[in-house]
């Protein structure tokens, strides 16, 4: 009988995990508490009318019945790592042999979080974001604010980059409907250099696209609340806003404080350079934005960095059944990889990329917009298995 592996969170890093661990002929169960995959990167187009919400998920049952691995739609509660069981919400209790774990993370609270929507947040809060721009443009202009913030304890869970793509995707939305001059576009960030991780140039690079597009700049002032009219600053510094779109840091799922996980400051779970869990003797591991990470200080969670992590659990996991010691290092494969999507109004992006040798940003003038709609459809497709899997393009 094949060894059980429950599998925790319908996310990319899940997904993925459950896929490969089906091709290592495992007997895999997914737990999601969603019954579809969201698409986070190419969620950004659901507030400009670019995509519906059908365009941006995956229905977990036709990606489960495809890859050969069981689905339940529930809440996890608890994680108890030396009874071997996993706790839901609706008194389910499941047992296994093996455990990944890619529930992800919970957003960092900010005061007055009611008080914006994230492209990066809930599911719904892109169709909110597109309902309170539509009332924007009806009321004939306004004030958009859109920013991203950090966390000191594990500088690891930003999200920088969809904040960006949030801001040049209005500016162009706004421009093809003859209307930018109606509204006033900010973009801030708590840290004086937002963005430093995909390297000195790069950032300087995005600074100087905002400034071109006429968005103006707020850095390095330390949000104190966000309110109903905008955001207020260390300082009594005050931006008004009409709507405000952040993007908060991650911070440890809720679930693992009430397990028996080893845990760093932040609370995310500490692993090994295998991905292994400390202390569980290779019967629990993790994966993407639940793990705590080693390695340089410019490292980022990532969607196609989760992926990888779930590959090699995959690999070292059959290694460990086959009696075989050799384990893979998650550490040396972490880069910093993104398509920079700026809209369809030039149909343009910048691929961005950083390891320990190179920081690259490469402009990709009237492709790069086509060119992340093309790796959304792929992704779509290969999940189902409509296309073949294509080494190195698994990544947005």
């Amino acid at each position: 009988m094949a060894p059980k592996v429950l599998v925790l969170g319908g996310g990319i890093g899940g997904v993925e995990a459950a896929f490969a661990l089906c091709h290592k002929c495992f007997d895999v169960e997914l737990i999601s508490d969603r019954d579809y995959l969201y698409i986070y990167p190419i969620s950004i187009w659901i507030p400009t009318h670019e995509y519906e919400w059908e365009d941006v998920i995956l229905p977990l049952e036709k990606v489960a019945e495809v890859n050969g691995f069981k689905l339940t739609i529930g809440k996890v509660e608890k994680i108890s790592t030396k009874e071997k069981k996993v706790y839901l919400a609706d008194g389910t209790v499941k047992e296994y042999d093996y455990l990944v774990i890619a529930l992800g993370g919970t957003k960092v609270r900010h005061k007055g979080s009611e008080n914006f929507l994230s492209i990066c947040g809930k599911p719904e809060e892109s169709l909110e974001l597109r309902k309170r721009i539509d009332e924007l443009i009806e009321r004939g202009g306004g004030v958009i604010a859109a920013g991203f913030g950090g966390n000191p304890k594990d500088p690891t869970g930003v999200r920088g980059g969809p904040a960006f793509e949030f801001i040049f995707n209005l500016d162009c939305y706004f421009k093809k409907k003859g209307i930018r001059d109606k509204f006033q576009l900010h973009f801030f960030a708590p840290m004086p250099k937002p963005g430093i991780r995909l390297g000195e140039k790069n950032a300087e690079r995005a600074y100087k696209m905002l400034d071109k597009l006429g968005v103006k700049r707020h850095f390095g002032r330390k949000i104190v609340e966000f309110k109903p009219d905008g955001i207020l600053f260390e300082g009594d510094y005050f931006l008004k806003s009409d709507l405000t779109m952040f993007i908060p840091a991650t911070d440890g799922h809720l679930v693992f404080r009430n397990s028996d996980l080893p845990l760093n400051e932040a609370g995310f779970v500490k692993i090994e350079s295998s991905c292994a869990v400390p202390g569980t003797d290779e019967t629990v591991w993790a994966i993407g934005d639940s793990a705590a990470f080693e390695g340089p200080k410019w490292k980022a969670k990532q969607g196609h960095i989760a992926e990888v992590m779930a590959r090699i659990v995959a690999r070292n996991l059959k290694n460990k059944i086959d009696g075989n010691p050799e384990r893979e290092s998650y550490i040396h494969h972490l880069h910093i990889l993104c398509l920079m999507d700026m809209g369809p109004c030039w149909m343009s992006g910048a691929l961005v990329f950083r390891d320990d040798k190179r920081s690259i940003m490469l402009p990709l003038p009237f492709i790069g917009h086509s060119l992340k709609k093309l790796w959304g459809w792929y992704y779509k497709s290969s999940k189902l298995k409509r296309v073949p899997r294509i080494p190195g393009f698994d990544a947005p």
